[in-house]
């Protein structure tokens, strides 16, 4: 009987037929991730007079560790990986291979080469050979069990999701949010603040009542609305218990982030006092907006994630998490918190118009 649905499902019309563009997706939203982690912070551009290839003349760097070494080969593998199952569709494996390593190292020479223009940026081929070797290992992981892991990947979206418009689309949405968590600074589930990037200051100063009153508010829009988004792809407009493992997954990660790139005294910041009724309010809120049809929820969603994103460009810096983030910043994790910095600040204007075109498809 499940065999049949599954089927069903795969021949439908094709919302299940479309997974083979996830790999691209994924391929695509990662380039991204690797241009900015790469150039960041996009400041300080100066020209030195000398080539931007200078650097393929020079030796093996004075000061190297293994972990360095290690995070260049790691950096490039997703993207070998999801490059090579994307074009494999439209080419053999071993073709696909061989484009997908070629685009790593091209990429790689590019952003080296770019780095010559930035001056807090030195540019490598150390770096440029261990990412090329990471993009040409991800090329071979995906000949080897790609095709293995995006059907188990089918296989899961046939069981535990409905059928709908671009669901990969959304679930890589679902996915960068879970990644905006592994910022220690932002507020537990904020998204949408656009004042550093804007070089804005805050419109309110620090008064303890009123940011409890706006992190609460934050919290409890943005649970409702990612709440609502995860029970729309989930079959059965997804139980209380789904949706609290997935939350709870959030808050794992948040808070192993924060052991690892800021220490163990930091690893429940989050857990204030705002942050506790947030997540109690918003969760009833979203146990009685999950019973409602799916494009009344789509609506809700949408609603709450515009009201979210204005209150936590209203709410002032909590001076908590800017003492926190000047002990992460000494670390070797500044581009990854301009990545998670940057993927959250944009996040409610990535989802919202696929809300609206789910909505009209729904």
């Amino acid at each position: 009987m499940h065999t049949g649905t599954s089927q069903a499902a795969a021949s439908s019309g094709g919302d299940f037929q479309s997974l083979p563009l996830l790999p691209r997706y994924l391929a695509v939203a990662y380039l991204a991730l690797i241009v900015y982690a790469s150039l960041h912070p996009f400041s300080g551009w100066r020209a030195s007079g000398i080539s931007p290839f200078v650097f393929l003349e020079a030796g093996w760097p004075r000061y190297w560790t293994l972990f360095d070494l290690s995070i260049n080969v790691a950096a490039y593998v997703p993207f070998g990986f999801f490059l090579a199952q994307g074009i494999e569709e439209r080419a053999s494996r071993r073709r696909a291979s061989l484009i997908a390593c070629a685009c790593g190292a091209l990429l790689s020479f590019a952003m080296e080469s770019i780095q010559s223009y930035l001056p807090s940026r030195v540019p490598s081929s150390v770096d440029l050979l261990c990412n090329s070797l990471g993009a040409c290992l991800g090329a071979m992981l995906s000949c080897w069990c790609g095709k293995y892991f995006f059907a188990r990947v089918l296989r899961a979206q046939q069981r535990f999701l409905i059928s709908i418009p671009r669901a990969e689309y959304g679930l890589v949405l679902i996915g960068l949010w879970l990644l905006t968590q592994l910022s220690p600074e932002t507020l537990l589930f904020g998204a949408g603040d656009l004042r550093h990037i804007l070089d804005i200051s805050p419109a309110l100063r620090y008064d303890a009542p009123s940011f409890f009153a706006l992190e609460t508010g934050i919290i409890v829009c943005n649970t409702l609305a990612i709440g609502l988004i995860v029970s729309v792809f989930l079959a059965g407009s997804a139980s209380p218990r789904a949706l609290a493992r997935f939350f709870a997954a959030a808050l794992l990660i948040r808070t192993l982030a924060a052991a690892v790139l800021v220490g163990t005294p930091s690893a429940l910041a989050w857990l204030t006092p705002g942050a506790g009724v947030g997540i109690l309010v918003g969760g009833a809120a979203l146990i009685l907006a999950r019973l409602l049809p799916a494009p009344i929820r789509i609506a809700i969603a949408g609603m709450a994630l515009m009201a979210g994103t204005v209150l936590v460009n209203l709410a002032p810096f909590n001076p908590y998490s800017v003492a926190a983030l000047a002990v992460w910043r000494q670390g070797h994790f500044l581009n990854f918190n301009g990545l998670t910095r940057l993927a959250a600040s944009f996040w409610p204007f990535l989802a919202l118009p696929y809300l609206i075109l789910l909505g009209r498809r729904l």
